[in-house]
C-alpha cells in the first residue's frame, strides 16, 4: 500500500544528530524521532529523498527548502524533516554541508523502515546506492495525518516535491 492523503502517517522511529549551534561541527549522539508522538499536533513537512549527497538532492531538491525555510514557517509548518534511506551520521554531514543548521531535521532511514512503512521504498540497487531507499516525495502530515501528498514521476528529478510546489499546496 502507498500513502496516500487522508491516511495517518505510519508510526517509525527515525534517528538523527541534532544541530548543536555552539559547537557546529560536533557529532553528538543520536536522537530518536518518532513519527507519531514528535509529529503530534503539529504540522511537519517530511521531505523524503533516494540519497544523500547525490546529485539532484543536493543541487535541485535540499537547497531551495534550506533557502525558503522562513517561508514554510509563515504557513505554520512546525517541523521540517528531511529523511533518506543513508545512516544518520551521514545525514548530519549533508545537513553540515548544505548549512541546514537546526533547521531541518536531517533524519535517517537506513533499515528502510519508513520506505516500507509508506510504500515509498526504491530499489537503487542496480545502480549501486542499496535495495531500500526512499523514492523522492514531499509530505504535509498535519496532527499525523497526511494533508498533501507529492510523489515525484521521476525520482531523478525535482518537479512535485520541490520548495516552490509545497508552498502553493500550503
Amino acid at each position: 500500500m502507498v500513502l496516500k492523503v487522508g491516511d495517518e502517517f505510519p508510526q517509525v522511529q527515525l534517528k538523527y544528530i541534532p544541530f548543536d549551534e555552539k559547537n557546529p561541527d560536533a557529532c553528538t549522539s543520536p536522537q530518536v524521532l518518532d513519527t507519531k508522538t514528535d509529529f503530534a499536533g503539529k504540522k511537519v513537512l517530511v521531505i523524503g529523498v533516494p540519497g544523500a549527497f547525490s546529485p539532484t538532492c543536493s543541487i535541485q531538491h535540499l537547497p531551495a527548502y534550506v533557502a525558503k525555510i522562513g517561508d514554510l514557517k509563515a504557513k505554520h509548518v512546525d517541523k521540517v524533516v528531511c529523511v533518506s534511506g543513508d545512516n544518520f551520521f551521514v545525514m548530519s554531514a549533508w545537513g553540515k554541508s548544505e548549512n541546514v543548521k537546526g533547521n531541518i531535521i536531517m533524519a535517517g532511514d537506513a533499515n528502510g523502515e519508513l520506505g516500507r512503512a509508506t510504500g515509498l521504498a526504491l530499489d537503487l540497487a542496480k545502480v549501486g546506492m542499496g535495495a531500500v531507499r526512499l523514492t523522492r516525495f514531499a509530505a504535509v502530515v498535519d496532527n499525523g495525518k497526511v494533508s498533501h501528498l507529492a510523489i515525484e514521476p521521476d525520482p531523478t528529478d525535482v518537479t512535485v516535491t520541490g520548495a516552490d510546489s509545497v508552498l502553493a499546496a500550503l
